[in-house]
């Protein structure tokens, strides 16, 4: 029989992190209880509303996928490569993680707006990108871009290099560790980047606003349709937030309720796929 070995924490610890769970969980019981059960379908199904929560999904699925395709370059070379200013890369990556995200819309609707840096070009070739569905998607994938970076960064970080080393050492080709070896050995990271990028493009509002605009069926994401449903129906607004938490919480949820086991096959996997590797 095992024993375990954690260590009892202070009680001081214990009640912190009760407050702290009690400040994050008490505004969503909060909406919860102001929700209006008996409209609560005839608000969150209206014509407007299934526009914007099925607006949201779409961008937010094809703004992840952005972020997998720019994120993983990004976070191996941030892990693995050694250049000069690294560092001041980095930080560069991460900046909208600290940036409010109307200054990101603003940023981005001066690089692609039609008087931006990118814009003449595009309206010159007939692509018109600001207040458009793809700017959804470019505003999202601004906003949660570094969300996917610095988590399988830490993956990688975490997973180290010895793998990679055996496999190379083996004779297999660059592209052959990756795709055989670091891939799957930090697949659960990359898995909870991209949920974490999904759920935040969920949630996404001022660079949105900023850049896209408010164009029902076209750029009315979710929550802008939440703020707009404030002044004019405080009820849909209260009903709508309760749909974006619960959307939230099942992706985040079903993300988290298997990631164990992917880290502990991908673990178990690693050895193999190092010495598979140099076969390829």
């Amino acid at each position: 029989m095992s024993r375990s070995n954690t260590v009892p924490l202070p009680r001081w610890v214990l009640a912190g992190a009760a407050a702290g769970a009690l400040f994050l969980l008490l505004p969503l019981a909060a909406v919860a209880a102001e929700v209006n059960w008996a409209e609560f379908i005839p608000l969150v199904t209206s014509e407007s509303s299934l526009a914007a929560l099925s607006l949201s999904l779409r961008t937010a699925a094809a703004s992840t996928l952005l972020c997998v395709l720019l994120g993983v370059p990004l976070a191996l070379v941030l892990a693995r490569a050694r250049f000069p200013g690294k560092r001041l890369v980095r930080s560069l990556v991460l900046l909208p993680l600290v940036l409010p995200p109307v200054v990101g819309g603003i940023a981005l609707l001066y690089t692609f707006g039609r008087q931006g840096l990118l814009g003449g070009a595009l309206e010159a070739m007939g692509v018109q990108v600001a207040f458009s569905t793809a700017a959804v998607v470019l505003a999202q994938t601004f906003v949660a871009l570094p969300f996917l970076v610095l988590t399988l960064e830490g993956a990688l970080r975490t997973a180290g290099t010895r793998y990679e080393a055996v496999a190379a050492t083996l004779g297999a080709r660059p592209w052959t560790v990756l795709r055989r070896v670091t891939v799957p050995l930090v697949l659960p990271g990359l898995a909870s980047g991209a949920v974490l990028s999904f759920a935040r493009c969920l949630g996404e509002f001022g660079a949105t606003l900023a850049f896209a605009g408010s164009l029902q069926g076209v750029t009315r994401t979710l929550p802008l349709e939440i703020y707009l449903q404030r002044e004019a129906d405080a009820d849909a607004a209260v009903a709508l937030s309760l749909v974006l938490v619960l959307v939230a919480v099942v992706v985040v949820g079903l993300s988290y309720r298997s990631a164990p086991a992917r880290s502990a096959d991908t673990r178990s996997a690693g050895g193999r796929s190092a010495t598979a590797g140099a076969a390829d």
